[in-house]
């Protein structure tokens, strides 16, 4: 998918989880279409000093890697706060993409994987909002983006923590998006579609999985129009435009229960 790449054009931007799969390829995106700075941020000292290197060799000083574990609230202003000076100047975008799966069943969890699972995917980006909003509400504008998930929209079974995080996330966003669409700063929740990443084990990935950068083009598509649900792909739209329908119950009870039964089995089924 093409995008408007015109938006991002002087833009600078700063990318969560960005040393490898949808956050790199965001950052790579952005760069080519002209933004003006552009942070990457991860926790993997060896993937981003990677992704970094690869990034100034074809863009130049426009790219910087900073080490941040975004489960931690003062690394995280760390981050928003090291970004803005190397911005010089306005800070346009942030993008809240760290998070992983945590698959697991239910009964099997204890609160401290509870807590991990909201560390990461749901505070990490409550901390980034909190860091970078005072930044955004002094120049007048900005744009924030949380990178969801196609289970915030249709929860499955093996995936309790998972959706109960995303689905959390989906509603933080939601409502700020009209706490501050008076101070001309935009919220927007995306879903990356399903995507062959390291969220998956290699062998498991669907064999219709987009790749990253496709994933990336969906995203900054919506971005660029304020959309205020980006879906990554027709699946997860199709999902939007369905999930919570009281006349649709039966279609997902009857593609979910056997997705579940085979899960149960030990195979891994979507």
């Amino acid at each position: 998918m093409d995008f408007d790449r015109e938006y991002f054009k002087d833009k600078t931007a700063v990318i969560t989880g960005g040393a490898g799969g949808i956050g790199l390829a965001l950052a790579e995106e952005l760069l080519e279409s002209n933004a003006a700075k552009v942070v990457i941020a991860d926790i993997n000292e060896e993937r981003l000093a990677a992704a970094e290197a690869s990034l100034k060799e074809q863009y130049g000083d426009r790219a910087k890697g900073i080490i941040c574990n975004v489960t931690r609230e003062d690394q995280v202003q760390s981050l928003i706060a090291e970004s803005a000076a190397y911005f010089d100047g306005s800070f346009d975008l942030l993008f809240n993409n760290a998070g992983a799966g945590f698959p697991g069943w239910f009964v099997e969890l204890d609160n401290d994987e509870w807590d991990i699972a909201f560390a990461l995917n749901f505070y990490s980006a409550l901390y980034g909002i909190r860091a970078v909003l005072p930044l955004m509400l002094e120049q007048g504008s900005g744009q924030i983006v949380n990178i969801i998930s196609g289970i915030a929209i249709l929860p499955v079974a093996w995936q309790t923590r998972y959706a109960a995080t995303k689905s959390a996330l989906n509603g933080l966003t939601l409502s700020l998006r009209a706490e501050h669409w008076d101070d001309n700063i935009k919220f927007n929740s995306a879903t990356p579609g399903t995507t062959a990443t390291n969220i998956f084990e290699e062998d498991e990935a669907p064999e219709d999985a987009q790749t990253p950068h496709q994933a990336a083009s969906a995203i900054l598509n919506g971005v660029a129009h304020n959309t205020r649900i980006i879906y990554g792909d027709a699946g997860d739209e199709s999902a939007g435009a369905m999930a919570f329908s009281p006349y649709a119950q039966e279609i997902y009870d009857e593609y979910q229960i056997p997705v579940t039964r085979a899960r149960r089995s030990g195979k891994i089924a979507f």
